[in-house]
């Protein structure tokens, strides 16, 4: 039976609470840990089956384009039909499409298996947050969403460097195997300690026009962004993938704004807070996307890392999340989550400028060190409070839609992030196994990732408010 919303009485310092933290942590940061251990793979990857640049990017845009067309659907269905159903569901779904992973025999094989996987995450990631959303005390909803942003955020962060210990232990095949004992635990956890939440009030009826429209819309342009460098702009599948995908985002926000019971209530963007929070997440994870696209690709190819090593260079971004994300979270609480919010992006401008100066002959600490160690700091500041905000700007029952929403602008800034950057950086066909294309398309993309920090940092100093993050338990959002 659901829970009744008005009453959510869950305590991080429960043991209740504590692995319900556990649980839903562990499953999302599976979906995340994957979003990120294939960058640190994608040249092994590309070698062994013979993959180009554009090769290397369905591998990672096939998986982040049905992850951010779908996460709605997932949100919308965990708020009809249980949260706790739907996340399990999803977790079952993406261990069976991580073994089809890892057992692709080709490009194209792998890329099908991708998507998959994507499907099974837009079920789990929504279902997580708003878990912890609906069920803990008004009192502790911040600092739980804090741990699992921590989390979270470790997992995305410490892919590179599990999968550059499993490619160089093993094989890059691994790195999809390794989901399948992490699911299990969650699901056999999850079934014991989660609880059932739902939207008493919500429609068992399911968006299909909207889930169709908004794949559609982003499939199209996303494909036109992938292939126009290498076919050419005025090629006939490019072009036709670009009107498709446009006038499908058209259709998308007609259909939307005339249902009744639509997957994304357009009413949700009459708040000031969730617009300027979600815009806020669009530019900076689309800055987060495109340089670590590049950037594990860019230490083996031209500084000579192993996969292994490139994986270990970004640890201090971890640390950074594991020590000081939880602080973030509580700082938000008491001081509201405009002030991270601000600090936080310009500070990961800043570690994204420094990367500039990692070029061949640099050594690891003089440059790469210095800005993982900045870049983690400006994270660590910025993500729980981030997550914070979006939360509390919408009343408790939209509570797995919002973070449906907001995930799915992240991930489909990190998608069209993918797809456009190596086009700007010029990083075409085979360039990505070339020192003097990769350092030089490096730099321009660190120029421009950095742009999109401070530009992320603007929109929240202006957007976000003086509401505090702990507002998030009072569940109505202000215009």
């Amino acid at each position: 039976m659901p829970v009744d919303l008005a009453r959510p009485d869950l305590r991080v310092a429960s043991a209740r609470g504590r692995w319900v933290v556990f649980t839903t942590s562990l499953g999302a940061g599976i979906g995340f840990l994957d979003a990120t251990v294939v960058n640190v793979a994608l040249r092994p990857i590309g070698v062994d089956l013979g993959a180009s640049t554009s090769g290397l990017q369905w591998i990672l845009d096939g998986y982040l384009l049905s992850l951010a067309a779908l996460i709605l659907v997932g949100g919308s269905l965990g708020d009809r039909f249980g949260r706790r159903r739907t996340y399990l569901a999803g977790v079952a779904w993406f261990t069976v499409a991580s073994a089809l992973c890892g057992l692709a025999p080709s490009v194209g094989t792998l890329v099908a298996a991708r998507v998959l996987q994507g499907v099974g995450a837009a079920l789990l990631t929504p279902g997580s947050l708003a878990i912890l959303q609906s069920s803990f005390h008004p009192d502790d909803r911040a600092r739980a969403i804090g741990l699992w942003s921590g989390f979270t955020g470790i997992a995305s962060l410490a892919g590179p460097l599990v999968g550059g210990w499993l490619v160089d232990a093993a094989s890059w095949r691994w790195i999809f195997f390794l989901n399948v004992p992490l699911a299990v635990v969650v699901v056999a956890v999850g079934r014991r300690v989660l609880p059932e939440t739902s939207d008493p009030s919500a429609s068992r009826r399911v968006d299909v026009a909207g889930a169709l429209l908004g794949a559609m819309a982003l499939a199209g342009i996303t494909g036109a962004l992938v292939e126009g460098p290498s076919r050419g702009w005025g090629d006939a599948l490019v072009v036709f993938g670009a009107v498709t995908g446009v006038a499908a985002a058209v259709g998308f926000v007609t259909v939307e704004s005339r249902r009744a019971d639509p997957m994304l209530p357009l009413g949700l963007f009459s708040s000031r807070r969730f617009r300027a929070a979600n815009l806020t997440t669009l530019v900076l994870y689309a800055a987060l996307g495109g340089q670590f696209f590049l950037l594990a690709v860019h230490l083996q190819t031209s500084l000579g890392y192993s996969p292994l090593e490139a994986g270990l260079a970004m640890v201090p971004v971890t640390v950074c999340m594991l020590l000081l994300s939880g602080r973030a979270g509580a700082w938000a609480q008491r001081a509201g989550a405009r002030l991270p919010m601000t600090v936080g992006p310009i500070v990961v401008a800043c570690g994204l400028l420094l990367m500039i100066r990692i070029r061949p002959g640099t050594t690891y600490v003089a440059t790469v060190l210095p800005a993982a160690v900045v870049f983690g700091l400006g994270l660590a500041c910025t993500v729980a409070p981030l997550t914070a905000a979006v939360l509390g700007a919408v009343d408790d029952r939209h509570a797995g839609v919002a973070s449906g929403v907001n995930n799915a602008v992240a991930r489909a800034a990190q998608l069209l992030a993918v797809a456009v950057l190596p086009a700007v950086a010029g990083i075409t066909g085979d360039g990505y196994n070339d020192p003097g294309i990769l350092t030089n398309g490096f730099r321009r993309v660190a120029l421009v990732t950095a742009t999109l920090s401070l530009l992320a940092a603007v929109v929240s100093w202006r957007g976000v408010g003086d509401q505090r993050a702990a507002a998030a338990g009072a569940g109505a959002g202000t215009p």
